[in-house]
């Protein structure tokens, strides 16, 4: 705590001293030439463009320019730049998790909490999660519920993320090369190209080759942790009138990482250093296609059809004991079809009254294929009595609502807004198998759960003057139930639904002459029925999604700041979060798997545990991140600009039950990363490090088994733009 409290104070201190410093310079230019002020930031999530700053949400937004800066290229890094977020990825699909909501089961069985949407379109439901950030435009994270425009599902937020669009500029764009540590090869770029006076294209690329961190001996398969990454995206603007836009996109991406190399939750040794007689392979190949059409009638009002196509393939194995002593083995192939329409019809903005209407459908088909995978490579060398898990089956998932929200000015400083969603889901699981061969025996589930849901939400604004707004506002949220698969140790069951209610208020303001940007909150969440997932070390795979019968209550405060003063610019954002688990007993497997355990009565068994008061899982009491960078002027056409990053993720629990003892603390990180740039008119030479100190963390702990962050990574690359 000392040692947080020392760094947080320092990082503060050099902000607010740089700061200062800037703001005296230069004492005999006018006040507007000595430093510029903080560009406005936009928020699209509510189907509407609208400022940052008088919206009423929650939310970090990040230009491309960020991403880059701050080294967020993925989902993982992502964690490092936003408060209240963490993100474990252990391989087939990530624990995203937004103030400690979102996904903490790998299955297609359960909503995944925060929704990411991609172009407009809501994008694969947890896995797939790997694609790489390039050629960005924005990203926006919203905190706490969005069941109004996100989904009932987005229980803990949501993410829309906007590749660069296409425009009539002329022809401009980038190419970017890198060299780093660990054989690390990087290749993006983009162009854009006016192809006429109202059609306009942009392609864009990645490709990225790493060799792993990893060194493992054991008679293993596979290429554990080696990187061999590509990602193309194509894109067409047609815009015939000021009226009619269409945007079409699509990407695809072939993303092999190689497989997660994990051992022991309590192992002691070097995580890097490891030995496995288990396959290994993590590879997902993804396309997704999207189509915006808007039309401005000439009333004002705007109708939008958003439609969305994807389609992949993920194929993943692991060591399920992470040793050469076990012969634990899991694999499966997901292939995965989404198909969305969302119409919008929305008033002008220049009113009293404004609203804004919508349908969405989506249909999800996630098969897991018979006799597909593993191939027989696989087989070879490995001891007979190696314990295999296979998965197959049909798991679709159908999706239909409607919404809407109404704004009224009752002044031009006082608005009111009422939202709603209505949602009818059906989960199915259709012919589902999960195998143990070795035993010859065959789990078999054919089963079927709908959901019907009306959520909502009241806020109220008051821009109290220029510089200042504040609001708050009541959601209701809402996650529907599914149905678990078949073990060894447990029939198929149902689980159901969880709700909640989300009370929240919020202070943004414009300070020091537009310098300087500021956004406060404070939340409290009381969830009924909440969704928890109790894992098996020993079948890591296999789901066992219970309800909790008691509520469970999430409360915090969160706080961030941009500034710009001159050559310094800065951003700073902080987080602390308490949660209780409800009344619940849980079986945990660890501690045996005979016995009884009433989730309401409590214990017939040793292995039958009260979480009552327990902290939520993925929940950490304070996250911290900050970054500076210092322009220096080099003559009259050229910028030396160092950067530093800091983020702090206190110590976590990875799981309901809170044992220590058996692993299930997750320790606090400090990531620093630092970056050194020199731009020269188009051209710009880095030099950079992640994780510069090169501290050794476990990034997640899934089932009994712990998964490394990443070491210190370093290199250099340069960018040419035309």
């Amino acid at each position: 705590m000392g040692r947080r409290l020392w760094i947080t104070t320092s990082v503060a201190a050099l902000l607010w001293a740089g700061a200062a410093q800037a703001q005296q310079a230069r004492p005999n230019q006018p006040a507007d030439d000595q430093a510029a002020t903080v560009e406005d930031v936009v928020v699209t999530a509510e189907r509407r463009t609208s400022n940052l700053q008088t919206t009423a949400v929650a939310a970090t937004v990040l230009s491309g320019q960020d991403l880059e800066n701050k080294a967020v290229t993925s989902l993982d890094q992502l964690q490092f730049a936003a408060p209240s977020t963490t993100v474990q990825n252990f391989g087939q699909g990530n624990f995203f998790n937004v103030r400690g909501i979102g996904k903490s089961e790998a299955t297609t069985a359960v909503g995944v909490g925060v929704i990411t949407y991609r172009d407009g379109v809501a994008a694969f439901p947890a896995y797939f999660q790997t694609e790489p950030y390039y050629d960005i435009g924005s990203l926006e994270l919203l905190r706490g519920p969005q069941g109004t425009f996100a989904g009932a599902n987005a229980t803990g937020g949501a993410v829309f993320i906007t590749a660069r669009n296409p425009d009539f500029a002329g022809i401009n764009g980038y190419i970017h090369a890198q060299a780093g540590n660990y054989s690390d090869i990087k290749l993006q770029g983009a162009i854009n190209l006016p192809l006429t006076e109202t059609l306009a294209a942009r392609l864009a690329f990645n490709h990225e080759t790493r060799d792993s961190f990893y060194t493992i001996t054991g008679p293993y398969r596979g290429r554990p942790g080696d990187i061999d990454s590509n990602s193309v995206r194509a894109s067409l603007l047609w815009q015939p009138n000021d009226a009619l836009r269409v945007l079409w996109k699509t990407d695809y991406n072939n993303i092999d990482l190689g497989g997660y190399p994990a051992d022991p939750a309590l192992a002691t040794n070097d995580p890097f250093t490891i030995t496995s007689n288990g396959p290994n392979e993590a590879h997902d190949k993804f396309v997704r296609s999207s189509l915006n059409v808007s039309y401005v009638f000439d009333n004002g009002m705007t109708l939008k059809s958003i439609t969305g196509y994807q389609d992949g393939v993920s194929r993943f194995a692991t060591d399920l004991d992470g040793t050469s002593a076990g012969n634990n083995t899991f694999y499966d192939q997901l292939d995965e079809q989404v198909w969305s329409q969302e119409f919008n019809l929305i008033s002008p903005d220049q009113q009293r009254l404004k609203w804004l209407l919508g349908l969405y459908y989506q249909y999800d088909m996630a098969t897991f294929p018979a006799k597909t995978f593993p191939t027989a490579e696989y087989r070879i060398g490995f001891p007979e009595n190696v314990v295999d898990i296979y998965l197959w089956g049909d798991t679709p998932k159908e999706t239909a609502a409607v919404f809407g929200q109404v704004s009224y000015d009752f002044s031009d400083r006082l608005q009111l807004q009422v939202g709603a969603r209505y949602a009818h889901s059906v989960s199915t699981n259709d012919d589902v198998y999960t195998t143990y061969p070795q035993f010859g025996i065959v789990l078999f589930q054919d089963d079927e759960v709908e959901d019907d849901k009306l959520t909502g939400k009241v806020t109220l604004n008051w821009k109290v003057n220029d510089a200042n707004f504040v609001y708050g506002f009541v959601a209701t949220g809402h996650k529907m139930g599914g149905l678990n698969a078949p073990n060894l140790y447990q029939p198929a069951q149902t689980f159901g639904p969880e709700d909640l209610v989300d009370y929240e208020l919020g202070w943004k303001s414009n300070l020091m002459g537009r310098r300087l940007r500021t956004q406060v909150g404070a939340y409290y969440t009381v969830y009924q029925d909440y969704q928890v997932n109790i894992g098996d070390p020993q079948y890591p795979q296999i789901s066992r999604i219970q309800n909790v019968q008691g509520d469970t209550t999430l409360m915090g405060l969160e706080a961030s700041a941009q500034g710009r003063f001159g050559p310094l610019s800065f951003d700073v954002a902080a987080s602390w979060s308490s949660s209780e688990m409800g009344d619940f007993f849980g079986a945990d497997p660890r501690l045996g798997r005979t016995g009884v355990c009433n989730p309401a009565t409590g214990p017939a068994s040793a292995n039958c545990v009260n979480i009552a008061g327990n902290t939520k899982n993925y929940a950490p009491e304070f996250t911290f991140n900050a970054g500076v960078q210092y322009a220096f002027a080099i003559g009259s056409d050229m910028t030396l600009t160092p950067r530093v990053d800091y983020a702090h993720i206190a110590e976590t629990w990875t799981t309901i039950f809170n044992n220590a003892a058996l692993g299930d603390r997750l320790g606090a990180r400090d990531i620093v990363n630092v970056s050194l740039k020199l731009n020269s008119g188009d051209w710009t030479w880095a030099a950079y490090a992640v994780n510069a100190t090169d501290e050794t963390y476990i990034a997640a702990i899934n089932s009994g088994l712990r998964y490394a962050g990443p070491p210190r990574q370093y290199g250099i690359n340069l960018t040419k733009a035309f």
